[in-house]
């Protein structure tokens, strides 16, 4: 069985994956990333893990232990463009909110790590892989807060211990880049991230468990039926990703062409407006006035790529800062 084809991760996520049996993949890919044995316990009963039609909601939050035997929740989520760094920070938040009980203490609250695998480019970057989570620094001198917490020693006596919130309390993030990834292996979770790519498993990768994805994750071993579904779930990614594109193309394009006639700056303009109108259908007379009041060249660039995150004028007028 050497390099066949695998099923995208994102349609495993939705299937495959959530059966018991095929735990032992993700907790390769978990390993490999968080550079510790992770062991995968339970799929949890949460709204991303229901049967769904709507294609974007590929995610799966599963219960899992650590090297130290510490209980975790990882959401794995393979999301589209629109809306993206929102629906992330909801993710979270809807997880934390679903699996904290009615009159339980916040001191069990479970620690909570999202990893977000794309296929576009969120933002500028060199790297594939980046990393984000919460930490306090002074205004003054930006020195982190030290927080430390009482603990009670066998003796009944009490130290106080160094706590890493980071770590042990706030959500942490990692977002994979599957397109900027350049296909050099320098490490376990590259292979992982080759795999997502190429959709391949070359023979000589020897990260934990990679070898049962290249087992269970060929695309010969779908059945007829799931082979429709499978195809349909890709003809329905590829018209979707086309639509953004196309709005894209035909935004600038059009803004091309009166900025050649009317002018740089006028042009950029004329291309904003037009993939404004294009995304929400229509917009106010004071959002034309203050997108047309806009002074700079690259401010309208920068606004011009915050516009396809937006899901309506409220929205695209805070994150554009064009609201009063």
């Amino acid at each position: 069985m050497k390099n066949q084809k695998l099923i995208r991760f994102d349609w495993a996520i939705k299937t495959i994956l959530r059966d018991k049996a095929n735990f032992d993949v993700l907790e390769g890919l978990l390993s490999a990333l968080l550079k510790e044995d992770i062991k995968v316990i339970q799929l949890l009963e949460s709204e991303s893990n229901q049967d769904t039609p709507r294609q974007k909601f590929n995610r799966v939050d599963i219960m899992v232990l650590d090297s130290n035997d510490k209980h975790m929740i990882v959401e794995i989520q393979n999301e589209s463009e629109c809306d993206f760094l929102e629906r992330l920070l909801f993710g979270t938040s809807v997880v934390i909110v679903n699996n904290l009980e009615l009159g339980m203490p916040f001191s069990e609250l479970k620690k909570v790590i999202s990893i977000s695998i794309q296929y576009f480019n969120l933002g500028r970057g060199n790297d594939y892989i980046y990393y984000g989570s919460t930490c306090f620094k002074g205004i003054h001198n930006n020195e982190p807060l030290v927080v430390k917490k009482r603990v009670k020693l066998a003796n009944k006596k009490y130290i106080f211990k160094e706590r890493n919130i980071e770590k042990e309390i706030f959500p942490e993030y990692y977002l994979i880049n599957v397109e900027r990834f350049g296909d050099e292996i320098k490490s376990d979770i590259d292979e992982w991230i080759y795999m997502l790519k190429n959709e391949k498993i070359p023979d000589h990768f020897k990260s934990k468990n990679i070898d049962k994805a290249r087992q269970k994750l060929i695309l010969a071993q779908m059945s007829e039926q799931e082979r429709k579904e499978y195809d349909k779930y890709l003809i329905n990614t590829v018209r979707d990703n086309d639509m953004i594109q196309t709005a894209r193309d035909e935004g600038m394009e059009e803004g091309l062409k009166k900025g050649l006639k009317n002018g740089e700056k006028e042009g950029m303009i004329e291309m904003l407006l037009l993939n404004v109108r294009t995304r929400f259908g229509s917009i106010s007379p004071e959002t034309e006035k203050r997108i047309r009041s806009i002074a700079e060249i690259d401010q309208i660039k920068a606004i011009f790529t915050q516009s396809f995150s937006c899901s309506d004028e409220k929205q695209f007028l805070s994150l554009s800062n064009l609201s009063d």
